[in-house]
């Protein structure tokens, strides 16, 4: 004879081990940690959270079900879901229930109250329950005009605003007085859940979507794919190290909020040679590799992990970059959005839930239809019918858009490298297709040098110092200008050394124009000196002293002139020196003693990386922790039930007894007190006393415990308080 489970809880007690391992590996939230007993688990898979978990993971068909589920008046059977849905539910039926979003009553099912909660109070757009007495028969006496009323409710939503309820007209007022609609204030009426169903022959859905629709596209060859991803992949890689160098160099000072304000992206945008949409997604990137941080001083500095990340082949650093993105919460897609206020990139507004679980469907997808660039519909189609609770279909453009960016795809086609991340392979395959670095430039007439294929890493770093990225592709276009020579000059370079470096690099002469140019920035570098007194700007040409402070340009810097080659302002020292540099001059810094600072500027964070939390979904548990935490589980049950049996007993009956179960090899319950002063009952196999201490198996967790003596207040054989808590029931 089978029991009737009245609560939740009791259903689950009935439920087999297999069926228990099964609701923890559909749902993995609820091991983490492990519920105490039946009680403590019935009460985490139904809360809220682990709910809202549990109809994430589902797809539209199983979504459907549960709506329909919600619809029925409690317990229902299986026969009337399958008569308001299809045949096809049975299947769906079972699955839910083994994912404890359903739970029996006897041969009936009931839905947890939260799950009703979270659907709606109108699921599958059905109104409320009626609550008198529904007539179908009244359905074939409605009037023209009323049945007109009735099509535009029937498959939702079915509510409908009137203007005045005491007034509703002659449709409405005809299927308020035969009570087909109801009253839900006065201005509101509503379609009864019954009705809607009647109206909809029965069906809770129009139509139950039981497959995801098929992913139409182009159609791509790999190696085509594979290319672009690489390019894609070593593109990247040179935005993030070329963003590092540049927030070095001329580190913005960051938002009150803590992100990139706008006029500091732009700069940053305009520095790669992409837009803004793209270098925000730059520094995310960075920011989520712990590669940057905002400083103490809110300077926005790359990290000393940056050096470290510079060192290591470019596969694991595209590793380390792709991996972050696959599980992050944070939409780079939001950047330059307003809602409440102007989204920042390192701002704390990006976190968004489920979008970690909406990017890898999206790349899910991906990969079961190799070589296909899919349209933006069909793919946002077939995400929406795997995620129905999270689609967002700015999310999945955004998510494509990125993956393009980093190397996961490849004109739109899943790239080898992204199967081969999304399937955890060991190698990934990066190092073998980048195109091997060349050691060489070639110096053009205009004062610009081509590289002809990606540089070597020591190479890319002098020509960022010297030179400006005009052009990227296959090669890489660096112009020369009196800007970018000065910032030679202030890592410390010497023109000579310039020359030297240039000479020796290029497959071609260097040209006279660039010979003159840095011959005459050099000539000029550091005459003017500007340094620390609050700050102050020294010169030996007077005639330069007095054009600075006569120029117009610079009236905002209050300067004050306190001798005749020397000038004040309260003005700090950096902001003094970008200010000049700005208006056409060449300023150098010095310090206390007056010593020319033009040492390499490596300007790093003194602040440790502050990487944003991943807020990742949870993974399938291992079977062996499923094990566990059934073990656990079916333990603490047991401890729960003999809990008020466990009798005192005194310290030498303690010891004898724990002495003779020890060579016995016997189960037993202790009652112990913990260190706030708590008592509870723990099923231990004791394994040896030593200095006070029991040395034993904790039944609950599978785990060596150790129990002071003096706090156990008593001891029992397991099996005879078991007996006993049998025979009390009966």
């Amino acid at each position: 004879m089978s029991t009737v489970a009245i609560t939740f809880a009791d259903e689950l007690r009935a439920r087999s081990d297999d069926d228990l391992e099964l609701i923890f590996q559909y749902r993995p939230d609820l091991v983490s940690p492990v519920p105490n007993d039946f009680s403590s688990l019935a009460a985490r898979a139904t809360s809220t959270p682990s709910l809202v978990r549990a109809l994430d993971s589902l797809n539209m068909w199983h979504y459907q079900i549960i709506e329909a589920a919600c619809v029925l008046p409690e317990p229902f059977k299986k026969s009337e879901l399958v008569s308001v849905t299809s045949e096809e539910s049975t299947f769906a039926l079972d699955y839910l229930w083994q994912m404890g979003l359903l739970y029996k009553e006897g041969n009936n099912f009931r839905t947890p109250t939260n799950l009703k909660l979270l659907i709606g109070d109108e699921p599958a757009g059905l109104g409320p329950q009626s609550s008198g007495k529904v007539d179908f028969t009244k359905l074939k006496d409605v009037p023209k005009s009323s049945a007109d009323v009735l099509a535009k409710l029937t498959w939702g939503p079915p509510r409908g605003s009137i203007t005045n309820i005491k007034k509703p007209g002659t449709a409405i007022g005809w299927l308020l007085d035969n009570n087909i609609l109801v009253a839900l204030d006065s201005h509101t009426v509503a379609l009864p859940r019954e009705f809607g169903i009647k109206l909809r022959q029965g069906k809770v859905h129009k139509e139950l979507i039981t497959t995801a629709p098929a992913l139409t596209g182009k159609e791509v060859a790999q190696k085509q794919i594979d290319l672009a991803a690489i390019a894609n992949i070593s593109t990247i890689l040179r935005w993030c190290e070329e963003l590092l160098h540049n927030l070095s160099d001329e580190p913005p000072t960051a938002l009150r909020t803590g992100g990139i304000g706008v006029r500091d992206l732009k700069k940053i945008a305009e520095h790669l040679g992409v837009d803004e949409a793209c270098a925000g997604f730059v520094a995310e990137l960075c920011y989520l590799g712990g590669l940057v941080v905002v400083d103490s001083d809110d300077q926005i500095l790359p990290t000393s992990a940056f050096d470290i990340w510079l060192t290591k082949p470019a596969e694991e650093r595209w590793y380390s970059l792709a991996v972050l993105w696959l599980d992050t919460s944070r939409v780079s897609g939001l950047i330059g959005k307003v809602i409440d206020k102007n989204i920042a990139p390192l701002g704390p507004e990006l976190d968004r839930a489920g979008v970690s679980l909406i990017k890898r469907t999206t790349l899910k997808v991906l990969l079961e239809n190799p070589k296909i660039s899919p349209e933006m519909k069909s793919i946002q189609e077939v995400v929406k019918w795997w995620n129905p609770q999270r689609v967002n279909s700015d999310f999945i453009e955004w998510n494509l858009r990125e993956a393009e960016w980093i190397g996961i795809t490849g004109q739109g086609g899943i790239s080898t490298f992204g199967s081969n991340l999304l399937n955890a392979s060991e190698l990934l395959g990066v190092e073998a297709a980048l195109p091997k670095p060349v050691d060489h430039i070639l110096i053009q007439a205009d004062n610009s040098a081509v590289a002809p294929g990606p540089l070597t890493a020591e190479l890319s770093a002098e020509m960022g110092t010297i030179a400006d990225i005009e052009s990227r592709g296959g090669a890489t276009v660096y112009r020369f200008s009196e800007a970018s020579i000065r910032r030679g000059l202030d890592h410390g370079k010497t023109g000579e050394q310039i020359k030297t470096f240039l000479s020796k690099t290029s497959k071609t002469p260097m040209p006279q124009p660039l010979d003159y140019l840095i011959a005459d920035v050099a000539k000029r570098h550091g005459r003017l000196r500007v340094g620390s007194a609050h700050t102050y700007i020294r010169c030996e040409d007077e005639g330069l002293v007095q054009q600075i402070l006569h120029d117009k340009k610079c009236e905002h810097l209050r300067l004050r002139k306190i001798a005749s080659q020397v000038l004040v302002t309260e003005l700090e020292l950096p902001e003094v020196i970008n200010e000049l540099r700005e208006y056409g001059y060449l300023p150098a810094a010095e310090n206390a003693s007056g010593v020319l600072l033009s040492q390499p500027n490596l300007r790093r964070a003194k602040s440790r990386p502050k990487p944003p939390r991943i807020i990742s979904e949870f993974t399938a548990p291992k079977a062996s922790v499923v094990l566990a935490a059934v073990k656990t589980i079916r333990a603490g049950e047991r401890s729960r039930k003999v809990e008020p049996i466990v009798a005192g007993t005194s310290s030498n009956e303690t010891l004898a007894l724990i002495n003779q179960y020890i060579d016995e090899q016997r189960t037993l319950v202790i009652s112990y007190a913990d260190n706030n002063g708590g008592v509870s009952n723990r099923i231990i196999e004791p394994i040896s006393i030593s200095l006070g201490t029991l040395t034993a198996r904790d039944e609950t967790t599978g785990e060596i415990a150790q129990f002071r003596i003096p706090r156990i207040n008593g001891v029992a054989p397991s099996l005879t308080i078991l007996e006993n808590k049998a025979d009390l029931d009966l």
